[in-house]
């Protein structure tokens, strides 16, 4: 697979599930903007994601928001298996604390095996955090800040999210054809 694979794989997936299913009610305006930037990482070891990360990082630290709101850094070769890959997650906070950008930025987490505490790894619910391949996502705190305070119970999206997985199913959410294809 070369980049623009994972570059459409990762925009059907961000249009079918999570703008399509409302998974995230933030996501829409910023894709249709425009200001979502999309990054393939080459890296095959935690130390060159961390490197790339750290770029993407600052790239996003000095960029205009009205410029790029976020960052999906796809990272297809390097922690497929999601044990690694949430032990990575204190890495990234790691290196959003070494750039001086705590209350800056932060980093959420989505993998093709993402899996909630308490539940069993083929609950549907955990579809919710599932992307085609691993991938850090790279938000401004500030925009999270003001989306939290917009609404009147931020846990509502977390429960809403559930009920929408388990009507959809298994099925259901195989359908959308959102999965990785290598």
């Amino acid at each position: 697979m070369n980049d623009s694979d994972y570059l459409i794989g990762t925009t059907r997936w961000l249009e079918r599930a999570v703008i399509g299913l409302e998974l995230c009610p933030f996501a829409r305006a910023p894709h249709i903007q425009g200001r979502i930037r999309y990054v393939v990482s080459r890296a095959h070891t935690p130390d060159e994601l961390v490197e790339d990360l750290c770029v993407e990082l600052r790239w996003l630290a000095a960029t205009d928001p009205a410029d790029c709101e976020t960052t999906l850094l796809i990272h297809p070769h390097v922690l497929g298996d999601f044990l690694d890959f949430n032990d990575f997650l204190d890495t990234a906070d790691a290196a959003v604390e070494a750039l001086d950008l705590v209350g800056v930025l932060q980093v959420a987490s989505f993998h093709p095996q993402y899996q909630f505490a308490g539940t069993a790894s083929d609950d549907v619910e955990n579809a919710t955090n599932r992307s085609p391949w691993p991938t850090l996502h790279l938000l401004r705190e500030e925009s999270v800040e003001r989306a939290v305070l917009a609404l009147a119970d931020p846990d509502e999206i977390y429960r809403r999210n559930i009920e929408t997985l388990r009507k959809l199913g298994r099925a259901g959410w195989e359908k959308l054809g959102t999965a990785g294809e290598g």
